[in-house]
Parts: structure tokens; C-alpha cells; sequence
């Protein structure tokens, strides 16, 4: 399959709902008041005395931590306004800029993954001699829906029967088992990452209420197709906290739920740490159904070789980084950042955040940019606002990086989005627990282009958040609101500034 559908992207990030739950526009508009004086720009202009103060918007949202921005004149490149501009941030999902570019510089805008089944040896009057292989390429949206197409596609060729054994492979990428490893273990945004990813590397469990106890089961669902997982297991525990629990052996991941967490009834995505056993174990199921039963999915070290029977080919990266961007996933940020990577020579994940960030800062003639993963996740990552308004500026335009941003909508006091807005933005958030990210571009009403990026960070109450509250702390959503008025209110005096 190309891609996946809105509605199964949807429904699918909505699981993982304390990430980025919160990475919407700002819900409340602060238009700028009259005051009675201005400050002054960098560049020594004027600042128009009828608009509200930067400083005072600041001390308006009451943030605590630090607030930093930068705007700039694309045109120019002239940095016409900035707040502690130098001062490197956690750039949360913002990151993800930075990965959109160094992956369309190094695999290039038509890249496509290609997911293959092969066999090890030839098919005689149906039957494969030798072993069946699912070879994963590091495809970030492969999904069950594309899986029951490639055991479609299997039974069309003839085969009945493998002789062999069936084998995964998920080499093409290195293998991390969490994308940030100081997250609980529970959350569905922070998964494994390997060269063979299914369903953004999450596992769906479904609970009811069934007399006195739960009905429980794991399914890999997509738009068409909702297979059971076995390699997946979970069991409820009678006690209050921790609400989950993880472990693993050689073939399964098993989780406990703690039963004063389930209520009625309902669902929620959790992360796969063993992407290659579960697409295998999937894919076994599905092959089952389509009239070729498998044997049980064994990992290959290696890749082994022999003719592709079946090949899927993704999107292209350019349609694949438009999606991560609106939806900010995170495992299709580490698959196209790894890819890129890998490309250049780089066979860790760690390696591969040190050579991005080497990249951008030379590309851009920056030197702030230190990012520890591909999308944003780790909180160790830093950037200034400056240097991300100089890789808009400088990077941006020959990638097209505008059309892939997500538009920006404006509302009112009431949290109404507004119409007929004459200022265009297009810009990418990212939330963190007591973070807050935005960058992108403008137009302003005489269409003026400006650059900017606004970082807000209380990183110290980050710190001290206990590991059973991370994935909804106390306080952190009213903060998130607070400082995206603030986001909303500084784009709003740029462009009353700086347009015409």
C-alpha cells in the first residue's frame, strides 16, 4: 500500500495521545493592544508603538523556564526580531524540520522503501524449496492493509506450500528498542524502530467488560484487515499502580494491566519492541487466510538471498515527509532519518542524530544544533531559535519546505477557528511535557515572507516530573495552552510589525 488513509492515521495517533496530543494551533487569539511605547529590532528598526511589547507578552503567558524567538526576513535573511535567540532549546517535534531536510538532501524526494517477500530457492508445482523471507526496507507506514495485499499477491504467484522455514528481516535499518528510553515503557508514541515497521510499530488492545472480569485481545487492525496477535499478550493484575507493566522472552512481549484502569470498555495503542517477530507474526495470519499457511516466524540475522516473489513499494519520501509533518510521527521520523543515514555511511541511531546534526549546521552555517534522535522525542536535543530561522531561511526554500508544513490556523477568545484571515502561516509544532515548539513560515497581509521560531521550555519542571505522571503530568496541559497564546499572539505582532 502507498500510504495510509486519514482516518487510520487518526485514529492511530489519537491512541498516543500524551505525546502530541497537545500539538494543534494556539486556542485563544491575543490581539495586540495599544501601548504606549515600542521596543527595538536587531536590525535597529522602530518596533510600531501601537503593538503590544514582546517582553509583556511574555510576562502575560507566565510560562516560567525560558521563552525564546527569532524572526527573520526570507528575502534578506536579515533577523528582524528576537528574545534570548542564541539560547539552545529542546525543539521538540520542530526537530522534525531538520529531519525533512537532511532526508530529502541525502535519499532525495522520489525515495520509496520496498518491503519483499523472497524465496531461497524456486517454486515447483507449488511448493517453495526453500525458506520464504520478509524482507523489511524500513518502510515507516507499512501497515496490515499492506501486508493482506502482499499475501494476496503471494497466492497469485502460485505458491501453496513452503518447505523451508519462514524468516523476517529488518537489517536494512539498525535496530533501537525505544526511541526514547527515559519514557514509561507503555507509551505508544515512543516504540521500537527496525528496517521491518508495521503499524507505526504499535499493538492494538481491546478490553470489555464480560460479567464479572474482562474480555482482553491484541489485533493488528488497519482499514481492511484486524488480525489477532499472538506475539503480543496481555493479563489483568489486580492492584492500583502501576497501571502497565512489560516484560518479554524469546517470542512474546507480555503486559499486565492494572483492573482499576479499564472501566467499562474500550482500546489504546501500545508499542511493539519486537517490530520483526510481530510483522512476522501478522503476516502469518494473513498469508493463512490468503490459502498459504506458514510455519512460525523466525528472525534472520542476515539477509539471505534468493528472487523476490513480492515487492511493495512505499509512497514517495516527499509524500511520506508531508504526512510525518501534519501528523508528526514519530517512528516515520527515525525510519527517514536512519535511511538517510545509513545512506552516508552511519550504523547507529545515536551516530546517526551526531551526523544530522553535523549536516544541518554546516549546510546552514549554524553552530546550535545538537539533536540525539530524528524526532524530537529525547529531550536532550537542543537547538536556538536563531539557527532554526537560518535553516528556514537558507535550507528551506530549495527543499520546498513550506508546501510540506501544515497550515496554521488562528482562532478567537472563545477558541473558534477565525475566517478570512489575511496573514498565511504554514509551521510545525511540537509538544514535550512542559514544552513548547513552533516554526515555520509567513506571509503577511502585503506578502511579506518572514521565517520564524518560537521555543518555550520549563525544563527543570520537566525534570522533575515522577515517571508515573510523564504521560499526563499535572499542570502541563494548562501550561501548553498558555504558551501557545503566547505563539499565536508574537505571530500576530510580527505581522501587524513587519507587514505593510
Amino acid at each position: 500500500m502507498a500510504g495510509l488513509s486519514r482516518r487510520y492515521l487518526i485514529g492511530g495517533l489519537l491512541a498516543g495521545l500524551a505525546g502530541e496530543a497537545l500539538a494543534d494551533a494556539p486556542r485563544v487569539s491575543l490581539r495586540p493592544l495599544v501601548r504606549p511605547g515600542g521596543s527595538v529590532a536587531p536590525s535597529g528598526a522602530p518596533v510600531k508603538p501601537e503593538v503590544t511589547a514582546a517582553a509583556e507578552l511574555i510576562s502575560r503567558a507566565n510560562l516560567g523556564g525560558k521563552v525564546s524567538f527569532a524572526v527573520a526576513d526570507m528575502k534578506t535573511g536579515e533577523m528582524l526580531e528576537a528574545e534570548q535567540g542564541d539560547v539552545p532549546m529542546p525543539p521538540a517535534s520542530t526537530a522534525k524540520i531538520i529531519t525533512t531536510l537532511y532526508a530529502l538532501s541525502c535519499l532525495g524526494p522520489g525515495y520509496r522503501f520496498a518491503t519483499r517477500l523472497i524465496g531461497t530457492g524456486p517454486i515447483v508445482a507449488g511448493n517453495l524449496t526453500g525458506d520464504l523471507v520478509l524482507a523489511g526496507g524500513g518502510d515507516p507506514l507499512l501497515s496490515t492493509d499492506g501486508l493482506g495485499d502482499m499475501a494476496s499477491d503471494l497466492a497469485r504467484t502460485g505458491l501453496r506450500r513452503v518447505k523451508g522455514g519462514f524468516r523476517v528481516w529488518g537489517g536494512a535499518l539498525p535496530y533501537l528498542s525505544a526511541i526514547d528510553a527515559s519514557q514509561p515503557d507503555y507509551l505508544g508514541f515512543n516504540p521500537a524502530v527496525s528496517g521491518l515497521n508495521l503499524n507505526f510499530n504499535r499493538v492494538n488492545f481491546v478490553w470489555k467488560r464480560a460479567g464479572g472480569d474482562y474480555e482482553l485481545s491484541m489485533d493488528a487492525r488497519a482499514e481492511r484487515f484486524a488480525p489477532q496477535v499472538y506475539s503480543s499478550r496481555i493479563r489483568v493484575v489486580d492492584r492500583d499502580l502501576p497501571v502497565y507493566t512489560y516484560a518479554r522472552d524469546a517470542r512474546h512481549e507480555d503486559w499486565t494491566v492494572a483492573r482499576r484502569a479499564l472501566g467499562k470498555g474500550g482500546s489504546r495503542w501500545l508499542p511493539v519492541r519486537r517490530p520483526q517477530l510481530y510483522a512476522g507474526d501478522v503476516f502469518q495470519t494473513l498469508a493463512r487466510a490468503a490459502g498459504v499457511p506458514l510455519p512460525a516466524p523466525e528472525v534472520a540475522a542476515a539477509l539471505p538471498e534468493g528472487t523476490a516473489l513480492v515487492e511493495q513499494r512505499s509512497a514517495d519520501l516527499r509524500a511520506i515527509l508531508k504526512d510525518m509533518l501534519k501528523y508528526s510521527t514519530n517512528l516515520t521520523a527515525e525510519a527517514v532519518g536512519m535511511a538517510a543515514s545509513v545512506r552516508r555511511g552511519i550504523s547507529s541511531h545515536v551516530a546517526s542524530g551526531r551526523e544530522m546534526s553535523r549536516w544541518a549546521n554546516e549546510r546552514a552555517g549554524v553552530t546550535s544544533i545538537r539533536l540525539v534522535d530524528h524526532s524530537g522525542l529525547g529531550g536532550a536535543s537542543r537547538i536556538s531559535t536563531a539557527d532554526m530561522v537560518r535553516v528556514l531561511v537558507r535550507l528551506g526554500p530549495d527543499a520546498g519546505m513550506r508546501g510540506l508544513l501544515k497550515g496554521y490556523a488562528f482562532h478567537d477568545d472563545s477558541g473558534r477557528k477565525l475566517k478570512g484571515q489575511d496573514v498565511r502561516v504554514s509551521a510545525k509544532t511540537g509538544t514535550l511535557n512542559f514544552v513548547s515548539a513552533l516554526a515555520g513560515y509567513i506571509t503577511t497581509a502585503d506578502g511579506r515572507e518572514l521565517a520564524f521560531a518560537t521555543l518555550t521550555g520549563d525544563v527543570a519542571r520537566r525534570d522533575a516530573i515522577p515517571e508515573s505522571q510523564r504521560e499526563r503530568p499535572e499542570g502541563s496541559r494548562a501550561w501548553v495552552v498558555r504558551s501557545r497564546r503566547l505563539q499565536q499572539a508574537l505571530i500576530e505582532r510580527w505581522a501587524a510589525i513587519y507587514g505593510a
